[in-house]
């Protein structure tokens, strides 16, 4: 992993860990950690052009439009 990204990861994880109560649990800071890895993810793929839209998905799964 680079440094540049490495440091950026770090720096979120820090974010996420200040929005967390005093009293959370180990189970609360991966859950958070997980969360924001996947909408991470998630805005990646949007600005990759990873993307279906409505339509393919309700094809995609036999759903009426």
């Amino acid at each position: 992993m680079s440094g540049a990204k490495e440091k950026d990861i770090r720096k979120k994880i820090d974010e996420t860990l200040e929005t967390l109560p005093v009293d959370a649990t180990w189970e609360d800071v991966m859950d958070r950690i997980y969360v924001r890895q996947k909408i991470e993810n998630g805005l990646s793929d949007v600005a990759e052009g990873k993307t279906l839209s409505v339509a393919e998905v309700r094809k995609r799964f036999g759903l009426s439009e």
